[in-house]
């Protein structure tokens, strides 16, 4: 069996399960996530435990029993304490503000640029002296959050020279030396 798959889900207090053909959905105080479940792949509920069945052992079931067990924790993670990200921009000049679901974002080309989050993250930015703006995003939807923050770092993903652009907070990035340091 997988190892991720055989092993079950335990709700944690204030999450309700429900399965409705081939639909879970999973309702906590962070929201309500749905997810659409393989044919394949069976979903059951029972005293607080969640447990996925695949019938076979063929590859492709191994893999979706996996998938979808890992789905679904997921899922009940966020709607129960939901997740978070962190992005710092890195770079003279840089800059972020928050109008509503609209960030607007100064990256050192010659305009700026707005980008319209989703309304089911909430954004926060912050500006310290002498540190980097941060941009601050949760969300109940792991997929949704890390669509959204893969997406604004490709705006300016960070140089290996001087570390310009925007990271997560506490990336490691892997840094090159300059043309005098080869001689």
């Amino acid at each position: 069996m997988s190892r991720i798959g055989k092993l079950p889900i335990t709700l944690p207090k204030g999450v309700e399960v429900s399965v409705a053909k081939s639909t879970v959905t999973v309702k906590g105080p962070k929201g309500t996530l749905t997810q659409d479940v393989d044919t394949a792949i069976s979903v059951e509920v029972k005293d607080g435990i969640i447990t996925l069945s695949r019938p076979t052992e063929q590859k492709r079931h191994k893999a979706l029993h996996g998938l979808y067990r890992a789905l679904i924790q997921n899922m009940i993670n966020g709607v129960s304490t939901g997740y978070r990200t962190e992005q710092e921009l890195v770079g003279v000049g840089y800059r972020a503000a928050v109008k509503g679901q609209i960030l607007e974002l100064t990256l050192g080309y010659s305009h700026n640029i707005m980008f319209e989050l989703p309304k089911e993250i909430k954004l926060a930015t912050t500006a310290e002296k002498g540190k980097n703006p941060t941009i601050i995003m949760e969300c109940a939807d792991k997929q949704l959050i890390g669509m959204v923050a893969a997406k604004l770092r490709s705006m300016r993903k960070p140089e290996p020279y001087k570390g310009k652009g925007i990271k997560f907070v506490g990336e490691q990035l892997r840094r090159k030396a300059g043309k005098s340091a080869g001689k």
